[in-house]
Parts: structure tokens; C-alpha cells; sequence
């Protein structure tokens, strides 16, 4: 009776177009109102645990500003620039080389969306310009896209590490491998594409030109080895790693390339005097500049902006942990998994119901959403089916990356259809080519572990654990 209406209400919440956080918490404080004795004063506390009690959560909010500083700093057009130049000389390179730069973007960002939109919004007019055909461009970087979730850090698998208690780090570890592998086969496909429509290449610039981009472009390059050199070499933890991330990304955007803030324009320049006395100027002026960058409009809006996305996320959270205490408090996870095992159903049956479920859950619900509704209820099973939890959060965010291309909420379709400027429709034609690419390698990561695995396994053997 309480598992059926803890969900009859959440789902009619749903339906008649609620929010998901208030869906989720309207039909959790209802279910304890009704079946439970936890009183009123526990249903605050819990709510005030789920954001204060896990400390991974932290990392989020740092993560949402280094990327929003990134986004807005240009960085990724210096990433675009530098991917280019490195292998847009080969047929089809153009959009191999934004596949490359949002796999690099996506490895400073953390974020789907915020990859689509940085990276696309330059790549996609620019391989019009060069010929390609403007729904190739669109479908490809749609589906390139969703690496910001599979490549770590990511947001969505510090969400899976704060709802099943599994290592953040080990997620991270376990997402590299996959993310380059998923990069690399819709390079392949792009390049097999490319041969037979006879799309352009661009002239090879020279290594010289290479080298220069790459200099360039090593300012957002290096925020990848602050993060997860210091994550991977045991450094630093998840969240440390994102605090310094925030303020790296803010000293680069504002002090290094100069986009935003204060000294938006001003650029190294020899005079008269010589370069060591410009250098010198250059310095003192970033000196005095910097107390008041903070205060500058454009700086500002970038801080509310990333404060708006993270209170947004923090309070489905905060909403979704008070859900998942209502299942583990009437036991529903346990009743499911027992009644699973007793079904005899083995573990690759198992996998097979959980990508089905998870594909379904995607076309209506956003990836964090799902993944703190679906985790407590299919963590214990997978632990009495022997299932390595890593694995387990690598399918579930794999079946979060095609959820974003499959409406009607698929949120890189919505970014993808402002930044080409048409209709939802045109933009699900682009990508359905792609996205049997996407469900093959659903297939690869579900049923070959040790592609997840790994890396996670080596490192700790280096470690000595």
C-alpha cells in the first residue's frame, strides 16, 4: 500500500506538469505523513542532511562555475581552434575536430548542455560555411555532446556517487576509458560518413601552427591535469579538486585570456620601452584589477548564473534523498531485490530490465533526477546479483547520454534546436543517425566490464590496495 502510493503520487505529480523536485517531496512528505511515524521535524532534518551530510554534493556547485566561466571565457573557442589544426586536414576533419573539442570541453566542464552549447555554437555555422550539410553538423555535435557526462569530472556521476555512497573518484577513473572510447568510434563514423558523401578537408596549417594553438589553447588544456592529475595521483579529492577548478577557470577567463571582466581586450603588447617593461605595466595593472574584477557586470552575471543552475540542482537533490529515505525507510529496494532473486533472473537478464527502464525514464525526466530515484532502488539488487557498482553507474550514466537526445526532454535536442535556430523535429532527424551509435555502445559497456573497469583496478593496484 505505501510503495503504491509513494508512486502513484509522484508519477500524477509528474503528469499534471509539476516540477520534478516538487513532485518528488509532495509525494514523499505525503507517504510519511500518512504510513510513517517520522514527524514533521525529521522530514526538515532530512532535507538539511541530503545537502550538508555528503560531501561530494559539494563539488557540484564548484564544478557548475568553473564551467560557467569556461563557457562564457572563450575557452572553448581556443579548444575548437587548437582541435582543428590538429586534424581537420583529414576528410571529414572539421567535425572530428569538434568531436575532439568536446571531448576536451567536456573534460573541463563537467556538463552535456554547457558542451553542446560552447562548442556547437561556433562548429556548427562554421562547417555549413565549409560545405557540410547543416543536419550532419547539428546530429554530430548533439551526440558529441553528451561526452560532458561521460567524461570525467561529471556532474551526473558525482550525482550516482551521493546516492549509492560509491566512490567519486573510482567513477571518474572508470568514465576516462569509455569517454575516449565513445569519442573515437563517432570519429570513425564521421570519417566513413565523410568518405562516402566526398566531404571537404581543410589544408593542414603547418606544425608550427599546431604548436601555437596548442600554447594557446593550453590555459583551458591544463585545468584537465589540475582536475584529474590531482583526483587520479590521490592528491586531492573530488570536491577539493572542483573548488580549485572554480578558481582557476575565474583566473584564466578573467586574468589569462582576458574575455570577460575588467580587462576584456587588453593584450600583451611589445612598445618602445621593450617587453619586459609591457610586462611589468601589463602586471601592475592585472594587480590593481583584480579586487574589482569580482564586482564587474559580466564577472557577476557569470557568478548568479552558476548560482541559479546549482540551487536548481542542489534542491532536486535535497528533494530526491528525502524520496529515496522514504524507500529505504518502508524497505522497497530490498522487497524488489528479493522478489528479483527469487525470480532467478541472472545478472545479464537483470541488465537487460535495467537499460530498458532507464531508456524509458529518459525521454521524460532529467539524467540527475532519474539517477536518485533509480539508484536506491537498483543498487541492492545489483549487489546480490554480484554486479560491480562502478559498472553499474557507468551503464546508468551511458543510458543518461541517450536519454539527453530523446524527447520530449532531451536537453541537448533544446540546445541543439537555439543554436541552428530550427524546429525540434528537424533537430530528432539529425541525430537519430547517430544515436544507433550511441545504443552500440550501450551494448559494449553493459556487457565487456573490464571497459569500466580497468582503469579503477589498475590504479589501485599502483596504490597497493
Amino acid at each position: 500500500m505505501t510503495t503504491a502510493m509513494l508512486f502513484i503520487l509522484l508519477f500524477g505529480c509528474m503528469l499534471m506538469g509539476m516540477p520534478i523536485a516538487i513532485a518528488l517531496g509532495l509525494s514523499s512528505v505525503t507517504t510519511i505523513l500518512l504510513f510513517s511515524n517520522d514527524s514533521l521535524a525529521s522530514i526538515a532534518l532530512k532535507l538539511f542532511e541530503a545537502t550538508t551530510s555528503h560531501y561530494t554534493l559539494l563539488a557540484i556547485p564548484f564544478f557548475i562555475l568553473s564551467s560557467a566561466f569556461l563557457s562564457t571565457g572563450g575557452v572553448a573557442k581556443r579548444l575548437i581552434n587548437f582541435a582543428v589544426d590538429a586534424i581537420g586536414h583529414v576528410r571529414g576533419g572539421l567535425a572530428m575536430a569538434s568531436v575532439m573539442a568536446c571531448m576536451l570541453f567536456a573534460a573541463v566542464s563537467g556538463s552535456s548542455p554547457a558542451t553542446v552549447a560552447a562548442i556547437g555554437s561556433i562548429v556548427i555555422a562554421g562547417m555549413v560555411r565549409s560545405g557540410y550539410p547543416e543536419a550532419f553538423g547539428a546530429g554530430v555535435i548533439a551526440n558529441a555532446g553528451t561526452l560532458g557526462i561521460l567524461i570525467p569530472p561529471s556532474i551526473v556521476m558525482l550525482v550516482y556517487s551521493a546516492a549509492t555512497e560509491v566512490s567519486a573518484s573510482r567513477m571518474f577513473m572508470a568514465g576516462f576509458i569509455p569517454g575516449i572510447m565513445m569519442g573515437l568510434l563517432l570519429m570513425i563514423a564521421i570519417y566513413i560518413a565523410a568518405r562516402i558523401m566526398k566531404l571537404p578537408a581543410q589544408p593542414f596549417p603547418g606544425f608550427g601552427q599546431l604548436a601555437r594553438s596548442g600554447l594557446i589553447a593550453l590555459g583551458g588544456l591544463m585545468l584537465i591535469i589540475i582536475v584529474l592529475g590531482s583526483i587520479y595521483g590521490g592528491i586531492a579529492s573530488p570536491t577539493e579538486a572542483a573548488s580549485v577548478a572554480a578558481i582557476y577557470a575565474y583566473l584564466i577567463a578573467v586574468m589569462g585570456y582576458r574575455d570577460i571582466g575588467p580587462l576584456k581586450g587588453v593584450a600583451w603588447r611589445k612598445d618602445s620601452e621593450g617587453m619586459g617593461s609591457a610586462v611589468v605595466r601589463n602586471g601592475a595593472q592585472m594587480l590593481l584589477a583584480f579586487p574589482r574584477s569580482a564586482w564587474h557586470p559580466e564577472v557577476r552575471k557569470v557568478l548568479v548564473d552558476a548560482a541559479k543552475v546549482s540551487m536548481m540542482l542542489l534542491f532536486i537533490i535535497a528533494n530526491a534523498m528525502l524520496f529515496a529515505h522514504v524507500l529505504t525507510t518502508e524497505r522497497i529496494p530490498h522487497q524488489i531485490a528479493e522478489v528479483i532473486v527469487q525470480w532467478g533472473l541472472p545478472a545479464w537478464g537483470f541488465l537487460i530490465v535495467v537499460n530498458i527502464l532507464l531508456l524509458i525514464a529518459g525521454n521524460f525526466m532529467e539524467p540527475s533526477a532519474i539517477l536518485l530515484i533509480m539508484a536506491p532502488i537498483l543498487f541492492p539488487i545489483a549487489m546480490q546479483l554480484g554486479i560491480d557498482p562502478i559498472h553499474l553507474g557507468i551503464i546508468m550514466v551511458v543510458n543518461m547520454e541517450i536519454g539527453m537526445l530523446t524527447p520530449p526532454v532531451g536537453l541537448n535536442l533544446f540546445v541543439t534546436a537555439g543554436i541552428t535556430g530550427r524546429d525540434m523535429i528537424w533537430v530528432i532527424k539529425a541525430c537519430l543517425p547517430w544515436l544507433g551509435l550511441l545504443l552500440f555502445f550501450l551494448i559494449l559497456i553493459t556487457y565487456i566490464p573490464q571497459i569500466s573497469l580497468f582503469l579503477p583496478e589498475y590504479i589501485d593496484q599502483l596504490r597497493g590496495y
